[in-house]
C-alpha cells in the first residue's frame, strides 16, 4: 500500500525529535518504558507492592490509590506478564473509566487476542473520544493484524485531536512506518 505523501514524509522523522506532553493520554508518562519497581523484582502472580507496607499486596483492598495501580498494571504487562496486569486492572473500582478500559485493550493484544483488545480500545474511545492513547494502541494492533489503512485512520485521528508530537501518534507513526509495534 502506499502512504499519502504528507504521512510518508512525517514518518521519516526520528522518534526522539518529539517532546511528549505530560498528560496520562501518550504523554512524557509513556515515553519510556517503565521503571523496574518490587512490584516486578519481588511480587509473584497478581499482587503489587505496597511502599507504606513494605511488602507484595494483593491488589483489591489493597488501598492503593488508582495511579498506582495504573502503573503496577503497565510495569508488569511491559515485564511480560499481562496476565497478572489483568489481575491488577479486575481491582481497579471503576471498569467503565477509559483508562481502564485502555489498559484491558492493551494487555488483552499483548496476550494475541487482538479482536477482545479492539474491543476494549473502542469501548475506552467511546467513554472518551479524546483518549489517544486508546487509539494509538488500537492503531498499533491494526499494524500487528497488517491492517495499515486502520491503522493510519488512527494516526490522523490522534493529530486531528491535538496529539501530534506526543508519545502515542509518534510512536505510531512508528509502528506503521517499520511494522515494530511498543510493550508499554
Amino acid at each position: 500500500m502506499r502512504l499519502p505523501s504528507f504521512l510518508a514524509l512525517g514518518l521519516t522523522l526520528p522518534l526522539g525529535a518529539f517532546a511528549a506532553g505530560g498528560d496520562s493520554t501518550g504523554g512524557s508518562t509513556w515515553t519510556n518504558p517503565p521503571k523496574e519497581t518490587q512490584t516486578t523484582k519481588e511480587c509473584k502472580g497478581v499482587k503489587v507492592w505496597d511502599d507504606k507496607k513494605k511488602r507484595c499486596v494483593a491488589p483489591k483492598n489493597s488501598g492503593l490509590d488508582a495511579d498506582t495501580l495504573y502503573q503496577a498494571v503497565r510495569e508488569l504487562a511491559y515485564a511480560g506478564r499481562p496476565a497478572d496486569a489483568q489481575g491488577v486492572l479486575a481491582a481497579m473500582p471503576d471498569q467503565s473509566d477509559d483508562r481502564v478500559l485502555t489498559y484491558w485493550g492493551f494487555t488483552h493484544r499483548k496476550l494475541g487476542d487482538l479482536d477482545r483488545a479492539a474491543f476494549y480500545y473502542q469501548a475506552a474511545i467511546a467513554a472518551n473520544p479524546d483518549n489517544i492513547l486508546a487509539r494509538s494502541y488500537m492503531g498499533q494492533g491494526f499494524v500487528e493484524a497488517g491492517k495499515t489503512d486502520l491503522a493510519i485512520a488512527q494516526w490522523r485521528e490522534i493529530t486531528a485531536r491535538g496529539g501530534e508530537g506526543s508519545w502515542a501518534e509518534v510512536s505510531l507513526r512508528e509502528a506503521i512506518r517499520t511494522g515494530l509495534t511498543y510493550s508499554y
